[in-house]
């Protein structure tokens, strides 16, 4: 995928997709809460390859004077990723007319376009807002040195991987950090919303205005599948009773009011609705 927009609007807030592209991730590792081959029937019958492909679906928030990004991708880590400039650029926007970049949470995929290729803020008028805990997890060298062990998520050289990133990728950003400890308003109708399983302080958001609405999972979700199949957690979910009860209690809010939902990972461009279906709930694209 390269310079991929998308906008719609929520109420007076004006939305841009800015993708950073896409990659596949194995399905064992998207769905390792599976069985086997459970698994293996399910994506068979919806014909879901055994590299799942996610997207990475960043988006500019404008509202009250202010140009939002929210998350950065995960920069050119891989030849079908790194598009973020790109797509910014093609929406017509340069790197200072961001006034806030949002860090839900600090996986690679998520933090990989924070600094250039010299190692600086790519966004450099920008603060960074992240949650404190979040922050304070992902920059201490305890853990850092136990994920390049692999000793907290099982993962081997990926948690290596992940802890590069988050050393390479976050203490640049140091002196541009806005810590939030707390729900609410980040930017006029921008909400943060405590979500945590995927990352223990994983952040939601809610974009308001008017009598609209648009719901931000971030990671709750990784594929439409998960909807479906609540119990299905991934292999990055760090606290994975956490993760499933926060999907539950996250997607039946959803469902229940009718949410517009904006799906970081879920296929181009991410919008849509969920209804309830079996154990969970049904994936429904919507534009807007």
């Amino acid at each position: 995928m390269s310079a991929a927009i998308h906008r719609f609007s929520v109420g007076s807030i004006t939305c841009t997709l800015i993708s950073d592209g896409g990659a596949a991730f194995p399905a064992a590792s998207v769905f390792a809460g599976a069985p086997e081959e459970e698994r293996e029937r399910e994506l068979a019958e919806r014909g879901i390859p055994a590299d799942v492909p996610s997207n990475m679906n960043c988006l500019l928030i404008e509202t009250g004077g202010q140009r939002i990004l929210v998350d950065t991708g995960m920069g050119p880590f891989a030849p079908t990723t790194g598009k973020l400039q790109e797509s910014l650029r093609a929406a017509g926007y340069e790197p200072r007319d961001i006034d806030t970049v949002i860090i839900t949470h600090a996986h690679p995929d998520h933090i990989g376009g924070n600094v250039d290729a010299e190692g600086r803020p790519a966004f450099p008028a920008a603060r960074y807002v992240m949650w404190e805990d979040e922050w304070r997890f992902w920059t201490d060298e305890t853990v850092l040195n136990r994920l390049a062990a692999g000793s907290i998520y099982g993962l081997g050289q990926l948690e290596a991987v992940m802890a590069d990133f988050a050393r390479r990728h976050l203490q640049p950003i140091a002196g541009q950090l806005d810590l939030i400890n707390r729900p609410g308003e980040i930017a006029p109708g921008v909400e943060a919303i405590p979500a945590p399983g995927h990352t223990l302080h994983h952040m939601a958001l809610a974009i308001s205005s008017g009598n609209e609405r648009v719901l931000l999972p971030m990671d709750v979700a990784l594929n439409p599948l998960h909807l479906e199949r609540p119990s299905w957690g991934a292999a990055l979910d760090q606290d994975r009773a956490l993760a499933e009860a926060t999907r539950r209690r996250f997607f039946a809010e959803a469902a229940a009011d009718d949410a517009l939902l904006f799906v970081y990972h879920f296929p181009f461009p991410g919008l849509g609705r969920v209804t309830p279906h079996g154990e969970g709930w049904r994936w429904e694209p919507a534009t807007a």
